[in-house]
């Protein structure tokens, strides 16, 4: 409202989205498709495809996409940026590709694969057991690495997410499930008093 008045009061039109104004390069064999605001991007590693709300126009010029902001709305403002990083991350995931590693810490911790199963003993009296999405491919090193691959950003994170979430890292000792590189706040332990 407050970006509304300004606007008005100065004649100028708000600056939008930073991110959103740059053009998404399309690599050499790479085919993008867009229809009714559906992005379809296929690569050497695999297709995508995701659907876009109306409050953004996404188009195509020589090799690469355009999106814009359909009105001057707050949905639409923010909007637009959103979708450009979508569409990059969906043009590097069919080209590149994403990976996610994953360290099991603690004494008998351990993960093997099953066919398409993650089975994992982390302590537990039960064996935790996680059925791998279509369009992921978990490795297992050394029975405590794990590398998740994929080409859909948001999928690989999820996976990621949940088999951390089986025992994420506890701060005393630092054992469970943790992704490299990711911080984890250590405390001191009690000690016997005198």
């Amino acid at each position: 409202m407050l970006a509304e008045n300004l606007s008005a009061k100065s004649g100028k039109e708000i600056t939008m989205s930073r991110i959103g104004k740059l053009p998404v390069d399309i690599p050499e064999k790479v085919t993008v498709s867009i229809e009714a605001n559906v992005v379809s991007v296929e690569g050497p590693k695999g297709k995508l495809s995701h659907q876009f709300p109306s409050a953004v126009a996404v188009s195509q010029e020589d090799a690469s996409v355009i999106v814009e902001p359909t009105n001057n709305s707050r949905f639409a403002r923010a909007m637009y940026g959103t979708a450009r990083s979508l569409i990059a991350n969906m043009v590097n995931g069919v080209t590149t590709g994403y990976s996610k590693d994953l360290e099991i810490s603690g004494v008998g911790f351990r993960a093997a694969l099953s066919g398409n199963k993650l089975d994992m003993n982390l302590g537990y009296s039960h064996p935790c057991i996680y059925d791998i999405p279509e369009g992921i491919k978990i490795t297992v090193t050394e029975n405590t690495k794990l590398k998740v691959e994929g080409i859909d950003k948001q999928l690989v994170g999820e996976v990621a997410a949940s088999i951390r979430a089986f025992y994420p890292p506890e701060p005393y000792k630092g054992k469970g499930v943790k992704i490299v590189g990711e911080y984890v706040r250590r405390k001191e332990g009690k000690t016997a008093g005198k």
